[in-house]
């Protein structure tokens, strides 16, 4: 689970509650026709814009933002070492046994593809291949979010809009004008309240978690392609090492 997302969520919500309910009671800011024209709004815009199997996959997406941790780079580097070890001393056959301990995918096809006797080049355009959808999906993810934040705001104004002239048109009790407007701000409420903690949000740490996967994967596609060509093991760790930081260096060499 991504600690931080599920913490800055929490947070955001806890600090907004504790300000609502220190003014006055929270039950003055919940109104039904705001919700509706917030929410089914900007799934509206979003349903135009893109198709529905789309927009359905958010959920997934969102999933994927907070409870889907990805590994650690070093942790990479030193299974795909052990994988060339392994390949050295047995054979590249001996890797198939390691396979269903994969949870990943990608490693576990690369893996196939090089014990079934692929060439090198072969392996990587396919790899590379399954890269570039891998962004594509992970664009459009991020697309609809983006959308979704910028749609919710607008709609939260045009909501605040329909409250005020609805509002004009009953100028005949002064008393109720104070209310009234109270109700008419809350869209505007609503749209930037969830755009800047959900769906602006949700959208940087998927475009984030995208170049980190996308950076991990190009890792092992190098590892694959070393064991696939029967590099020696501290060859491929060296090979590597490149994709880390400093820091991260010298933990490798320290293992």
């Amino acid at each position: 689970m991504d600690l931080a997302s599920l913490i800055g969520v929490i947070l955001g919500l806890v600090l907004v509650l504790v300000a609502i309910m220190m003014g006055g009671p929270i039950s003055i800011f919940w109104d039904s026709p705001s919700v509706m024209i917030v929410m089914g709004g900007t799934i509206a815009s979003v349903l135009t814009c893109f198709k529905l199997s789309a927009v359905l996959s958010v959920m997934g997406v969102v999933k994927k933002v907070l409870l889907y941790p990805l590994p650690t780079p070093t942790e990479e580097i030193e299974r795909i070492v052990s994988y060339s070890n392994l390949a050295r001393k047995e054979g590249l056959l001996a890797l198939e046994e390691k396979l269903e301990e994969l949870d990943d995918e990608f490693m576990k096809k690369g893996l196939r593809l090089i014990i079934d006797g692929f060439p090198g080049p072969t392996v990587r355009e396919i790899l590379e291949i399954d890269l570039v959808n891998l962004m594509g999906r992970h664009s459009q993810g991020k697309s609809i979010l983006e959308t979704m934040g910028s749609m919710a705001p607008a709609f939260g104004m045009i909501g605040t809009l329909i409250g005020l002239i609805q509002m004009l048109q009953n100028m005949s009790d002064p008393s109720a004008i104070g209310a009234g407007m109270a109700v008419a701000l809350l869209t505007t409420f609503y749209g930037a309240f969830t755009a800047n903690l959900f769906y602006i949000p949700f959208a940087t740490k998927l475009d984030n978690r995208s170049k980190e996967e996308v950076a991990l994967k190009g890792l092992m596609v190098e590892g694959i392609i070393a064991i696939q060509a029967g590099d020696k093991p501290a060859l491929v760790k060296e090979k590597l090492k490149s994709f880390l930081s400093p820091k991260d260096r010298e933990a490798v060499e320290s293992s």
